[in-house]
């Protein structure tokens, strides 16, 4: 009973901090630091759109907390020398699933938005694809000392 609910408490533990790791680059989201400051605006039209993949990193928490879950179910196994060795292999196959289970939560699909701007300016922007653009579409690009974002 007490490994089950240690496994359940390090599972929610898990999926709590890697959920943190994650941020967003969306056009429409804005943090606290981003809001009532003044942003440059220039007007362009959108030359081409691609799709591309952004990937958050990995902080390690899966791949630990995978280990630790891998680690108690496999020495729950067996008894002995049996339950150490089921032990270790749980925590190297657990390591091995939480780490791809935190690469897929903080992998996501974004655009590579490139914008001809009025004075004729190139200027390629990569945001969450949470908007549709095409080219042709006439676009604001908003910045400030840090973030462009291009909206419409």
């Amino acid at each position: 009973m007490k490994k089950l609910i240690l496994v359940a408490a390090v599972t929610a533990t898990m999926f709590s901090l890697s959920a943190c790791v994650s941020t967003r680059t969306s056009g429409n989201v804005y943090r606290p630091y981003q809001t009532q400051n003044e942003m440059t605006v220039r007007m362009g039209v959108v030359d081409s759109v691609r799709e591309v993949t952004i990937d958050g990193g990995r902080s390690g928490v899966g791949t630990l907390t995978g280990a630790a879950l891998g680690g108690l179910a496999g020495s729950s196994v067996g008894s002995g020398r049996g339950s150490t060795a089921t032990g270790i292999v749980g925590a190297v196959v657990g390591g091995i699933i939480g780490n791809n289970m935190e690469s897929n939560a903080n992998t996501r699909r974004g655009l590579e938005i490139t914008v001809r701007l009025e004075n004729g300016d190139l200027k390629a922007i990569t945001q969450d694809a949470d908007e549709t653009f095409r080219p042709g579409d006439r676009v604001r690009l908003l910045s400030d000392r840090r973030t462009t974002r291009v909206t419409h």
